[in-house]
């Protein structure tokens, strides 16, 4: 039955303070609040030791707000971590100097008016500035041999510009005053300067050769969003900026990387213009032209590159709900498996130059991304960090992978967390939480964020689903291309297909389901409050979409939409456009619906949610409520804005899946904001 009548509450929260500082054995808000994650990971050359950036959120209500810290730590092969660079600051791209015995990364540190390159010695010393520029140093190569540095940083702006602003000149105008950029190279020794190297368009990425004599460019026309996403080609390019060669890849571009010899580049690739997501392996020689599929037909999608010899390619694939590190020849023979698409989700690949050993990332149902290392001639990667200890005194819920069958015959997979506890058979709440993309998919990792808090929720009796429904990666080409033209419609009817079959095997109270998601996620919990508000007691829609025809128009990437999404303009097909927009159903949601947005959000405007908003409102058949976040974009970074939502997010779940439902909660949240360690 709905809960959904309307009664009078009083102006607390549902639950008592306590249940914020423990909850029953099981993980809290405050908990996921401090989890710490290993983002990164860059192997020495000789494998004894890698370094890699942690991030450790700031804790709301104590530290200055903002993003998560992010420091550098260095572990040895034995699980030795120490910290080189920490506390308050945004370490960036580490790597290693070809001796082993120092490292690069990027940083703005004080005095500095830009974020600038740093080496640092791995055996005692401070960290050094060696590179500089007008303006953030976006990325970098070093050469080889250590001498000399490829840097990418946007032109700095003229006297006149800069004179111009002071005196209030500061008018925006859209997609014409974007700055290009550019690649500049620089010797390593003391006092060097940078030479600017004429590039053609806006340089995304830098790679330098082991052979020294060249540099793989990825390159836009402009740097625009919608550029970078489906308009970024490959360039070869001589130290002096003339081009040795090009590939003309297609659609999305993933990771590059050349053999050890710099005879071949291994290009992650989109299979055409209109496929979702970049995730076909293929090699060009060192001139660049037509690439080479060295896996075709694979039923998943290659996310990292490496190499440990010449004339064989290491990748990273994404398969189903696992992933598979593999092995194969620049011709496509001789594949390999070197470790199964069992265990650790892995999510970085990085191969010591010298010893072959792999440094990687990887992360469990059991704890957030480590780094890992898998000897040359190892079958098993050895852990080697634990960011949150604490975590092995927390009961966690059971995760398992659930496969049902779509109406119309299609297999589909997801990953379930259980309630901590049941009560015999008796059925449960659901939170359904749907990925964004949708080229994208959920691995049977670790899944609790603060924006899907699935281990808090199931301290609290929930049971949290996550399905990787059509449009999805990790399972090929065809699967991912499945909703191209037609958004929402099959892609969110596997949504309610999961639901029915969690509720067919008795797990599932059918009249206490909620959705959530963000981004295409937010449309899919848009779409469950309106066209399927029959399926959903609740829904939580974040940086969603309500509109396709507005989105289209002003959004940051309308190629990208029309390419690999829609096929078509709204004013080709009007109707189409219409009828897979949320608001058109507005007049059948009985649904309360919590959206909420980021105010800087250049992807999907925050008009969608004014729009999704309005249209319920008016509607006035269920509680709807607007929550938003000045100054946050796609998804909220700052500790404060991840606390807020989190809390509302599971509020506004547990009071209308468990508690009185009705009117909506009081908008205004007692913080109880975690105690600092």
């Amino acid at each position: 039955m709905r809960r959904i009548g309307y009664l009078c509450l009083s102006a607390t929260l549902l639950w008592p303070m306590g249940v914020w500082a423990q909850a029953r054995d099981g993980m809290t808000l405050e908990q996921v609040a401090k989890t710490r994650t290993a983002v990164s990971a860059v192997i020495g050359p000789d494998g004894s030791e890698t370094a890699y950036v942690l991030a450790v959120p700031r804790q709301p209500g104590t530290d200055d707000d903002g993003p998560a810290w992010t420091e550098l730590h260095v572990v040895s092969r034995d699980g030795r971590s120490r910290g080189y660079v920490t506390g308050k600051t945004q370490v960036a791209s580490p790597s290693w100097f070809p001796d082993g015995r120092e490292l690069a990364f990027l940083s703005k540190r004080e005095g500095d008016d830009a974020r600038s390159l740093y080496r640092i010695p791995l055996y005692g010393g401070e960290a050094v500035r060696f590179a500089s520029l007008d303006t953030d140093i976006a990325g970098y190569s070093l050469s080889h041999d250590g001498r000399q540095v490829a840097l990418l940083a946007p032109q700095p702006e003229s006297d006149e510009l800069k004179a111009q602003r002071k005196q209030g000149f500061t008018q925006k105008v859209y997609e014409e005053d974007w700055v290009p950029r550019q690649l500049w190279i620089q010797d390593v020794a003391e006092g060097a300067e940078p030479r600017a190297v004429p590039i053609e368009g806006s340089v995304q990425s830098v790679h330098w050769s082991p052979a020294g004599d060249r540099l793989a460019l990825v390159v836009t026309p402009r740097q625009l969003t919608d550029d970078t996403l489906v308009f970024a080609r490959v360039r070869i390019v001589g130290t002096d900026g003339r081009e040795l060669g090009r590939v003309d890849n297609p659609g999305k571009l993933g990771q590059l990387a050349w053999s050890p010899d710099g005879e071949h580049l291994a290009i992650v690739s989109a299979a055409d213009e209109h496929d979702a997501a970049e995730g076909r392996l293929t090699v060009v020689g060192k001139a660049g032209g037509a690439q080479r599929d060295v896996l075709p037909g694979l039923l998943g999608h290659v996310s990292h590159v490496g190499w440990r010899e010449n004339g064989r390619v290491l990748f990273l694939s994404q398969e189903g709900v696992q992933t598979r590190i593999g092995e194969v020849g620049v011709d496509g023979s001789g594949q390999q498996t070197l470790l199964a698409a069992e265990g650790p989700v892995w999510g970085g690949l990085s191969v010591a130059r010298g010893s072959g050993d792999l440094a990687l990332i990887g992360h469990s149902p059991a704890h957030p991304q480590e780094v890992f290392q898998l000897g040359r001639d190892g079958t098993a990667p050895v852990r080697l960090t634990d960011s949150n200890p604490w975590l092995a005194d927390v009961r966690l819920a059971r995760q398992e992978v659930v496969r049902y069958t779509a109406r119309d015959g299609l297999d589909i997979e997801g990953l379930l967390v259980h309630p901590l506890e049941r009560r015999g058979d008796q059925r449960v709440p659901l939170m359904l939480v749907v990925h964004g993309g949708p080229e994208s998919h959920y691995s049977n990792g670790w899944l609790t964020g603060y924006s899907q808090p699935a281990q808090v929720a199931a301290a609290r009796g929930f049971a949290s689903f996550f399905p990787n429904y059509r449009s999805s990666t990790g399972r090929g080409v065809e699967f991912s291309k499945a909703g191209f033209g037609r958004p929402g419609m099959e892609e969110f009817d596997d949504l309610v297909d999961g639901v029915d079959h969690l509720i067919d095997i008795g797990l599932v109270d059918r009249d206490k389901v909620g959705i959530t998601g963000g981004s295409y996620g937010g449309y899919a919990s848009a779409w469950g409050a309106t066209y399927y508000s029959e399926r959903f007691a609740a829904s939580v829609m974040f940086v969603g979409i309500s509109d396709q025809a507005s989105l289209v128009t002003t959004g940051d990437i309308p190629q990208e939409q029309y390419l690999v999404h829609m096929g078509t303009w709204p004013w080709d097909d009007p109707e189409m456009f219409r009828q897979t927009s949320p608001i058109t159903h507005a007049q059948k949601s009985r649904t309360p619906t919590l959206i909420l947005h980021g105010e800087a959000d250049p992807r999907v405007p925050v008009m969608q949610s004014y729009m999704m908003y309005r249209y319920l409102q008016l509607a006035g058949q269920a509680p709807v409520r607007l929550v938003l976040y000045p100054g946050e974009g796609h998804g909220n970074q700052r500790a404060a804005s991840r606390w807020d939502y989190a809390m509302r997010l599971m509020q506004w779940m547990e009071h209308y899946l468990t508690g009185p439902g009705g009117e909506p909660p009081a908008y205004r949240i007692d913080y109880a904001l975690p105690a600092t360690d």
